[in-house]
């Protein structure tokens, strides 16, 4: 149980940080303005039924993809380090400027056809969001046991970030109302040094596999 806890706790805040529901339910307000209240639930559970099949399929089969194109844990850890820090690193120095281009993407598309694009792909669980999740999921254990319960651990945080997913796009009328642009920015920069400095731990652990299969062949 301790190791399940451990996943989540490493996989929540860094799924978190990516997919930033906060400002995805900003997006989606603008964007399903017209539509009708019942309509806009409908499109959130959509949204975060989508969202669960990408993060939980990038998390558990990411890296079998990768092993299949002969890329190493440690190659896909220092590169999804780097990624990961540099977006982070962006969100903190340019938080609007992100925001406004999932916004052009999203204004582009009506009807409840966009529940998977833009909404689920890009906006909500994007490349940034699939990159985070193969590089947590290729840090797992190498017993058996241990990775299932590694595995059971960030299923549960993808699980639980689609569910804010849910509720915070169902509600995001209200989350609207009470959020200014002050609001969404604080939230912003604070998800996006959370995100930084993950990027670092993966980045961390890359440079630890190698350094250590140069010492002990």
């Amino acid at each position: 149980m301790q190791h399940v806890i451990a996943a989540f706790l490493l996989g929540f805040p860094a799924l978190f940080s990516i997919v930033n529901p906060v400002s995805a339910a900003l997006i989606f307000q603008e964007v399903t303005a017209r539509i009708d209240r019942p309509s806009r639930l409908r499109l959130a559970r959509k949204v975060a039924l989508n969202a669960t099949v990408v993060m939980v399929v990038a998390l558990l089969g990411g890296s079998y993809v990768l092993a299949f194109f002969g890329i190493s844990l440690a190659a896909l850890r220092i590169a999804g380090g780097i990624v990961v820090a540099l977006t982070g690193w962006e969100l903190m120095n340019a938080p609007d400027a992100r925001e406004t281009d999932k916004r052009e993407q999203a204004s582009h598309a009506s009807g409840e056809d966009i529940a998977l694009f833009p909404l689920t792909i890009p906006i909500t669980t994007g490349p940034g969001t699939i990159a985070v999740a193969i590089a947590l999921g290729a840090a797992h254990p190498s017993s058996l046991s241990g990775m299932m319960l590694y595995d059971a651990g960030l299923t549960a945080a993808a699980l639980a970030n689609a569910l804010l997913i849910w509720v915070l796009l169902g509600s995001a009328d209200r989350v609207t109302g009470r959020m200014g642009p002050n609001g969404r920015r604080t939230v912003t920069r604070l998800a996006a040094f959370m995100l930084l400095c993950i990027g670092v731990q993966i980045l961390i652990g890359g440079v630890h596999d190698v350094m250590r299969g140069a010492i002990v062949p």
